[in-house]
C-alpha cells in the first residue's frame, strides 16, 4: 500500500458531504473567492500536447494482453488521478466562497448509448481513490459503461432532467434557484450531487473519438467542478533528430480549463507537467504510487 500523509479526520461543522472545509489557508487565498465570485471569472486555459509514441506502443501491448478497448481515455484519467495523489490541491473546489478538499476523486463523462448521430447522451460519474492504477480505471470505467449501455431506463441524471422539463418555466427557474442556494450553503444531499454532472473533480471529453481537435470548454458556475479536460485525435509529426535523420512521432493534443482559484500558478503548472509525464509513460501508472499526499487542513 502507498504511504500517505492522511490524518484521521472527523467531520466538523462547516464541512460538506462532498468535501472538508480548509481552515489553514492564508488570508490572501481566502480573499480571492470574494473578488472572483463565479467560476467563469477565474478560468485559466492550457493548450498542450504530449508525445505519445511509446505510450501508443504500450496501449497496443495492453490490448493484446486482454485489455480490450484500452485507450488514451483510460491513460488520461489515470494520469490525472496520479497527479492528484501528488498535488492534492488540484482536487479542491470552491463553494459558497469557501475552499474545500474533496473527499474522493470524481470524474464526470458524457457518453452516447449508441454511436449514432441522433442517439441520446447521458452522463456517468466515476469514483476513484488516489492510489488507483490505470487497470483500476479500466475496470471501473468498463463496469459503468456496461451498466449505461445495458439498460434502456433513464439513469438518475436523465430522470431528474425529464421530470424538470414537465414543469412550467417559472417553477423550473425557482427550483434551480433554490438548488443554487442550497449548494452555496452546502445543504444539497449527497444523493442529489451524485446524479449531478456539475459536481465532481473533473469533466473529461474524448473528441478524438469524433476525429476532431480538442475544444476549450467552459466550466459551469453551478456546481463545483474545477477542471475540464478535452483531448483530440492522435496526430503524426515528422521531426529532425539531433543526428539529422527524420523520425515519425505521434502526439496527443489536449486542452485544460481550470479554476485558477484552487491553487497558485506554480503549483498548477507543476501538476500539469507531472500529468504530461505520466501520460507519456503509462508504465508508471501500472502500480499504485509510493506516496499519496493529503491536502492541508
Amino acid at each position: 500500500m502507498p504511504k500517505t500523509s492522511y490524518k484521521h479526520y472527523r467531520r466538523r461543522t462547516g464541512d460538506r458531504s462532498d468535501g472538508r472545509l480548509l481552515r489553514s489557508l492564508s488570508g490572501f487565498e481566502l480573499f480571492i473567492p470574494y473578488v472572483m465570485a463565479q467560476r467563469n471569472d477565474a478560468l485559466n486555459f492550457f493548450s498542450e500536447n504530449v508525445e505519445i509514441t511509446e505510450a501508443d506502443r504500450w496501449l497496443r501491448k495492453q490490448r493484446v494482453n486482454g485489455y480490450k478497448g484500452m485507450g488514451f481515455l483510460h491513460v488520461l484519467i489515470a494520469a490525472y488521478i496520479r497527479a492528484v495523489a501528488k498535488y492534492p490541491a488540484m482536487n479542491r473546489f470552491i463553494s459558497g466562497r469557501h475552499y474545500y478538499a474533496r473527499n474522493d476523486i470524481e470524474v464526470v463523462m458524457t457518453v452516447k448509448k449508441t454511436m449514432e448521430l441522433g442517439a441520446p447522451e447521458t452522463t456517468i460519474k466515476l469514483h476513484f481513490n488516489p492510489s488507483d492504477t490505470v487497470y483500476d480505471v479500466y475496470h471501473k470505467m468498463n463496469d459503468a459503461l456496461s451498466e449505461v449501455k445495458g439498460h434502456t431506463d433513464d439513469n438518475g441524471t436523465e430522470a431528474f432532467a425529464n421530470a424538470m422539463k414537465k414543469l412550467p418555466r417559472p417553477v423550473f427557474r425557482m427550483i434551480i434557484g433554490l438548488l443554487k442556494i442550497m449548494d452555496y450553503f452546502g445543504w444539497l444531499k449527497k444523493e442529489w450531487m451524485e446524479v449531478s454532472p456539475f459536481h465532481g473533480s473533473m469533466v473529461i471529453t474524448d473528441l478524438g473519438s469524433l476525429g476532431i481537435r480538442p475544444v476549450f470548454h467552459h466550466i459551469y458556475n453551478f456546481g463545483n467542478v474545477p477542471v475540464f479536460l478535452a483531448f483530440g485525435a492522435k496526430r503524426k509529426a515528422y521531426e529532425v533528430t539531433r543526428t539529422g535523420t527524420v523520425e515519425q512521432r505521434k502526439y496527443l493534443d489536449f486542452n485544460l480549463t481550470l479554476d485558477e482559484r484552487i491553487c497558485d500558478g506554480h503549483y498548477m503548472a507543476s501538476a500539469v507537467k507531472f500529468f504530461k509525464t505520466a501520460v507519456a509513460d503509462p508504465t508508471t501508472l501500472e502500480t499504485p504510487p509510493e506516496e499519496v499526499n493529503e491536502d492541508v487542513f
